[in-house]
């Protein structure tokens, strides 16, 4: 449903404006506290769209019940923030980086070098198992970068820490 700032309202399918009630105050189970707008329609009365607007099991019957939108105007702002940062310049690169990083490197473990669990037992064993493994991928993909002739050379330019 579309958002009309200047009034504070939402404009429903039979462009009927849904406008605020009342605010909500409630605390999430970590204890943040939550401020939630809701926004009652109270012009449902023989609307075509009634039936697909509103939604949900209730003991009261279908012609009774009016529609109402529960909205946090602190999640919705901080969701736009998010949004503009991830696809922001630096947000693409840090992706990008973050896409090429460990989980590739758990399925060549298990899918092209077959390890699918240890062979010894204990911590420091483990530890050094692991470490065998983590210098045979180093090693090999040390390799193909030689093979290919693409040693020095980066995805992206580096960024200085």
């Amino acid at each position: 449903m579309p958002y009309d700032a200047e009034r504070d309202a939402y404009l429903c399918h039979a462009g009927q404006l849904i406008q605020a009630a009342y605010e909500k105050k409630s605390k999430s189970k970590s204890g943040y506290p939550l401020v939630t707008t809701v926004y009652a329609c109270t012009h449902c009365e023989g609307c075509l769209y009634k039936a697909k607007c509103i939604k949900g099991a209730s003991k009261t019957p279908l012609e009774e019940r009016g529609k109402n939108l529960y909205v946090s105007k602190n999640f919705q702002r901080q969701r736009k923030e998010m949004e503009e940062r991830i696809n922001s310049g630096e947000g693409i690169l840090l992706r990008m980086d973050r896409s090429i990083q460990v989980e590739g490197a758990f399925g060549i473990l298990k899918q092209d070098m077959g390890f699918r669990r240890f062979l010894m037992r204990g911590q420091v064993n483990v530890q050094t198992e692991l470490l065998l493994l983590a210098m045979a991928f180093n090693l090999n993909k040390l390799h193909s970068k030689i093979q290919s002739k693409r040693c020095g050379k980066h995805l992206h330019s580096p960024r200085a820490a």
